[in-house]
């Protein structure tokens, strides 16, 4: 049999109409957006399937959208799956992407809807909140030599608070932290041979120390919400490794807000653990790019291409998909 990981994204995936065809093929997905919808008193659909743009981008509202959107897709995926008689058996993982670390806590079972929800609707206001007043900013780096990341580093640092948030795939790197570092860094790296610096579109320094404010908030508030064992295990952002207990769930997701996303190793670690086929679960096709840079050999699908009904069949069972069949 396959063995197979979920892997779900993180804020950035979030575009307007995402979900959207998928309620009106799927009742398992409709049923997940009602669900959340109840659970936070408002409508994330609506937000989701109709913007605007600037308003789903918020932090406190893209967070929640993709998480619902991701659990929909999961739902409409195994409903999908049960029509036709396939049993894959469990994931070998569940992987997310910053955020989607809450998506694949929902898919495991370590939290339920109802508070993964609440929780990054309150996470997105938190990052938001802080930062203590010092202006945050982001950038990606491309092409630029692993090795040369303790200069750009140590240089980018001497003009604030500076470090890599994601190592996203060999060569590409997204960085954090003051503004005024961020924008060093950009012309710093292309001196160190990046192909590309680009300065992103946000305003919080997301897995930089400008988020110990959020930190320590989200500490109080996890410490309310019911956590369960996850089923199948999950690895941590910072260096992959295993969570497999509640109180290590709940407490990635404190540590995982102030250090970096090491995707890279995230997705090695599968890979030498026998997994061969990615699945890409939510809106977009990131991570699905990502995976194919960082282990070309494994076999990585989105759920969000267009292909994706047919491909699907391919790993878990022989029988051919009818062309056309949602996802």
């Amino acid at each position: 049999m396959t063995s197979y990981a979920f892997v779900f994204p993180g804020q950035g995936s979030q575009s307007v109409g995402m979900g959207h065809a998928l309620v009106f093929r799927s009742a398992a997905a409709r049923a997940i957006f009602e669900q959340a919808e109840t659970a936070l008193g408002e409508p994330i659909a609506r937000i989701a399937f109709e913007g605007p743009a600037e308003h789903l981008d918020r932090t406190e509202n893209a967070q929640p959208a993709l998480l619902v959107t991701s659990i929909a897709y999961l739902a409409a995926l195994r409903e999908r799956w049960a029509e036709l008689g396939i049993d894959p058996g469990e994931p070998r993982y569940v992987a997310g992407h910053s955020m989607g670390q809450y998506s694949a806590l929902v898919a495991a079972g370590a939290l339920s809807l109802e508070d993964g929800v609440r929780l990054v609707r309150e996470r997105g206001l938190q990052m938001q909140a802080s930062g203590g007043g010092r202006e945050g900013a982001m950038a990606a780096i491309i092409g630029l030599d692993d090795a040369a990341l303790p200069d750009l580093i140590a240089q980018a640092g001497v003009a604030g608070i500076f470090g890599v948030a994601n190592r996203n795939a060999p060569g590409q790197v997204v960085v954090s932290g003051e503004r005024g570092a961020i924008e060093a860094s950009a012309e710093i790296a292309k001196a160190l041979g990046a192909r590309k610096a680009i300065v992103l579109p946000v305003s919080v320094a997301a897995h930089s120390p400008l988020m110990a404010d959020a930190a320590t908030a989200m500490t109080r508030v996890l410490a309310s919400v019911a956590f369960r064992d996850p089923v199948p295990h999950l690895l941590a952002n910072a260096d992959a490794r295993l969570l497999d207990t509640a109180e290590s769930c709940r407490a990635e997701l404190v540590e995982h807000l102030t250090t970096g996303v090491d995707w890279v190793r995230a997705v090695e670690r599968m890979a030498a653990d026998g997994v061969t086929t990615f699945v890409e679960v939510g809106p977009g096709r990131v991570l699905t790019g990502l995976i194919r840079r960082i282990a070309p050999d494994s076999d990585a699908i989105a759920l969000d291409d267009p292909l994706a009904p047919d491909r699907l069949f391919i790993p878990f069972a022989p029988v051919p998909a009818a062309a056309g069949d949602p996802a």
